[in-house]
């Protein structure tokens, strides 16, 4: 059974870091391609960052240079780092794994939150 598990969501003030962690079991981690999304309050889940089995990053334009996304395929786990945060950057973040031919479907993770105080 797969699991996502998210962590490193919490609470900072504007100008601050996190760093989010997702640890995947129970999937052939390092051939999926994995990314973060997030989703405020009212407003639809938004891609933040991809990246792919063999390390190629997409960003969404509103976190580039600011965000970065990162594998560790020894320990089934992705990375998202998260500098220079703004109050806009205040959601629930998911930890999301592509589809390919070996799984058969997309997974999600529960969840973590970020708040970003002004």
């Amino acid at each position: 059974q797969v699991h996502l598990v998210e962590s490193g969501g919490g609470l900072v003030q504007a100008g601050g870091s996190l760093r989010l962690s997702c640890a995947a079991s129970g999937m052939p981690f390092s051939i999926v391609d994995m990314g973060w999304y997030r989703q405020a309050p009212e407003n639809q889940r938004e891609l933040v960052a991809t990246i792919s089995s063999t390390t190629r990053t997409n960003y969404a334009d509103s976190v580039k240079g600011r965000f970065t996304i990162s594998r560790d395929n020894a320990k089934n786990t992705v990375y998202l780092q998260m500098n220079s945060l703004e109050p806009e950057d205040t959601a629930i973040y998911f930890c999301h794994a592509e589809k390919n031919w070996l799984t058969g479907r997309e997974y999600w993770g529960q969840g973590t939150q970020v708040t970003v105080s002004s």
